[in-house]
């Protein structure tokens, strides 16, 4: 019985793999085809097309320890994520002028395809 589970896990996340593959290739692809044509926001026959952009804060390791006031909040971050550090920022346990050169901003352009 587990035998055969192990064998259709092994099976799925192949073909999961694979998927993920073809579908960073289709998103360049589509991303590149609406960047190039101006177009961020269209119809391709029953599918609506849009193209959000993002701007996401990418955090330096040195630079935020350094930041931060006390060493014990270095232990909650551990590794920079975004939604704690919104959090104490939230809570003003850190500031923004804090932070404010412990991270670079990055344009991040999501891909939105809903069926009509």
């Amino acid at each position: 019985m587990v035998n055969r589970q192990v064998s259709r896990y092994f099976q799925l996340k192949t073909k999961q793999k694979e998927i993920e593959l073809e579908l960073t290739e289709l998103r360049k692809e589509i991303l590149a085809y609406c960047e190039e044509q101006e177009v961020y926001d269209t119809t391709f026959g029953s599918y609506q097309v849009k193209l959000v952009k993002q701007e996401r804060k990418e955090y330096d390791d040195t630079k935020l320890f350094e930041a931060l006031p006390d060493p014990q909040l270095w232990r909650m971050l551990s590794k920079p994520d975004l939604t704690r550090i919104a959090s104490l920022v939230k809570l003003k346990v850190l500031t923004e002028d804090q932070l404010k050169d412990t991270y670079s901003v990055k344009q991040v352009t999501l891909l939105q395809i809903d069926k009509k």
